[in-house]
C-alpha cells in the first residue's frame, strides 16, 4: 500500500505530537523506566506512570453499550488527526493516541467502524506494514529509526476500544532514559533470533523462545512483504494459538472459556506483534497477574496488553515499581499468568497451571 503521505511518516507523526501536546490536545504522562530480566534473563523495560492511576478507569460491566460510547475514531479531532490513508481511497486514518506515555504512539484506525474482535483483514496488515517500512530511516540522534506494531483483541487482551485499530510506538523512543547500562530490545526481535529460528525458510517455520513462559508464536517475513503474504502469516499465526488455546482448555476443564462466536467474533483473546522483519502472537487467558509481596499477600494487578510482545510493561504505584526492581524475578509468575502455559523444560502445553 502506499500511503499518498504530504512528507515523511515521522515528521508528520512529530509535529502533530509536538503542537498537540503544547495546545493540550492530548495528555503526556512521562514514566520512569528501568530494565528489569526474568529469572531467565529476558529483559523487560518497566515503566513507572504515577499519573495513570488517578485516571478514572470504568469497570467492566458498568460501562455503557458500545453503540453508544464515544468512538474516539469517529471523526477524530484535527488537533490528533495525522492523515486519512491511502490518499486516493482512504480506508483508514492515522492518528495520535490521546494518552501517551511515549512519544510518538500513534494509531492505525480503520475509516469504517469494524470490531475490533473480528479477524484482521489484508488491508489492515497492508497498512500497518507500509506504515512499517515508512519509518525505517537514520534518526536526528543518530540511531536507527524503527517501529513496533501491536494489536489488542478480546477480553483478556488488554484491549480498550471496540473500533479496529492497530497501535504504533518509535523504537527510538521507547529506548529514551533506558540508561547505556541496561541494554533492551524488543521481545520480538529476541524471539525472532532464538536458536530454533534457524536461517531457513523465512517464512514458513513457526518459532517460540524457549525461555518465555507462555505459549506464543512468531513467523520471519521476506523483505517488501505482500498484503497476501502478511494475512497468510496472520493466518497462520492465529491458527496456532486457537489450537493452544482449544488444548489448555480440554486439558484444564473450567479454567477458561471461549468468547462468543456470532457475527464473526474471534472465540480467543489475543495480541498481535509486528516489525518489518516479523509477526508474532501472543494467545491470553487473563488482563494481568497478582504481584504478591514476599508474605503472600497481594500487592496489586499488573495489567498487560501487547507491548508484551514488545518487551515492557507499566506499573503505577510506588510499591509495585520498587518490588519488581528488587525483585525482577516476581515478573515470571505474572508473565506466566497471562497466556497459555508452556512447560519451560519441553517448550510444550503445559498440561495443568
Amino acid at each position: 500500500m502506499l500511503l499518498g503521505l504530504s512528507e515523511a511518516l515521522p515528521s508528520l507523526v512529530e509535529a502533530k505530537f509536538r503542537s498537540a501536546k503544547a495546545a493540550q490536545s492530548l495528555i503526556f504522562s512521562p514514566t520512569e523506566l528501568a530494565v528489569i530480566r526474568t529469572s531467565a534473563g529476558i529483559p523487560f523495560q518497566l515503566r513507572y506512570c504515577p499519573a495513570l492511576a488517578k485516571k478514572p478507569v470504568a469497570k467492566k460491566g458498568d460501562a455503557a453499550p458500545a453503540a453508544i460510547r464515544p468512538d474516539p475514531f469517529d471523526n477524530p479531532p484535527a488537533d490528533l488527526l495525522i492523515a486519512r490513508i491511502p490518499h486516493d481511497d482512504p480506508s483508514h486514518l492515522l492518528v495520535l493516541n490521546k494518552y501517551p506515555v511515549i512519544a510518538g504512539h500513534f494509531i492505525l484506525a480503520t475509516k469504517a467502524n469494524k470490531p475490533q474482535t473480528h479477524a484482521l483483514e489484508e488491508d489492515d496488515l497492508e497498512a500497518a506494514y507500509a506504515c512499517l517500512q515508512a519509518w525505517q530511516g537514520d534518526d536526528v540522534r543518530g540511531g536507527p529509526r524503527r517501529l513496533f506494531a501491536f494489536f489488542n483483541s478480546g477480553d483478556h487482551s488488554g484491549a480498550s476500544q471496540p473500533h479496529r485499530h492497530l497501535q504504533f510506538l518509535p523504537l527510538e523512543n521507547m529506548k529514551e532514559n533506558g540508561g547505556p547500562a541496561s541494554p533492551w530490545d524488543l521481545l520480538i526481535d529476541l524471539i525472532l533470533a532464538s536458536p530454533e529460528a534457524g536461517s531457513e525458510d523465512l517464512s514458513s517455520r513457526l518459532i517460540q523462545h524457549p525461555d518465555l513462559p507462555f505459549t506464543h508464536f512468531a513467523l520471519k517475513l521476506p523483505p517488501a512483504t505482500k498484503g497476501a503474504e502478511l494475512l497468510a502469516a496472520y493466518q497462520t499465526l492465529y491458527t496456532s494459538a486457537k489450537e493452544a488455546v482449544d488444548k489448555f482448555i480440554a486439558t484444564n476443564p473450567g479454567s477458561l472459556t471461549l468468547h462468543p462466536s456470532a457475527e464473526g467474533h474471534l472465540p480467543i483473546s489475543y495480541n498481535l506483534a509486528m516489525t518489518t522483519v516479523g509477526m508474532a502472537i501472543l494467545p491470553r487467558r487473563s488482563e494481568g497477574g497478582s504481584l504478591q509481596r514476599d508474605g503472600g499477600t497481594e500487592l496489586g494487578f499488573i495489567a498487560l496488553n501487547g507491548t508484551t510482545l514488545g518487551g515492557t510493561l507499566m506499573v503505577k504505584h510506588q510499591e509495585e515499581w520498587d518490588l519488581l526492581r528488587a525483585q525482577p524475578e516476581k515478573l515470571q509468575s505474572i508473565l506466566a499468568a497471562i497466556g497459555i502455559p508452556r512447560d519451560l523444560r519441553t517448550g510444550k502445553l503445559r498440561a495443568q497451571v
